[in-house]
């Protein structure tokens, strides 16, 4: 089943260390493992024939970093607002979550 922007991805939220930049400043990474998804074209990059079920989320500011780090080790669901296959060899995830927002259960 292919994952569209607005649809909800949920899964467990694995929260790594990775070594970014010049200086090799570790930064939390927050990534959710999920049943396999198909990406929407161009996405062949992927190159998987289920898709991928590792999302890595990409933190944009201090506030969605806190919030995630609560979820860490837990059932999360997010908002998918703009997806795409991982572009280097060394990310640990097959896909990048670079807009999403954290849906909570009513």
């Amino acid at each position: 089943m292919p994952i569209n922007t607005g649809d909800i991805l949920s899964g467990e939220l694995t929260a790594m260390r990775v070594r970014s930049g010049e200086r090799g400043k570790r930064v939390a990474t927050y990534q959710i493992t999920s049943e396999p998804r198909r990406l929407p074209p161009p996405a062949r990059l992927c190159n998987l024939e289920t898709g991928p079920e590792t999302f890595q989320l990409i933190t944009t500011s201090e506030s969605q970093a806190t919030q995630l780090k609560s979820f860490v080790g837990k059932e999360i669901s997010v908002k998918v607002d703009e997806v795409a296959c991982a572009q280097d060899a060394g990310q640990m995830s097959e896909a990048v979550i670079t807009k999403w927002s954290v849906v909570t259960k009513p």
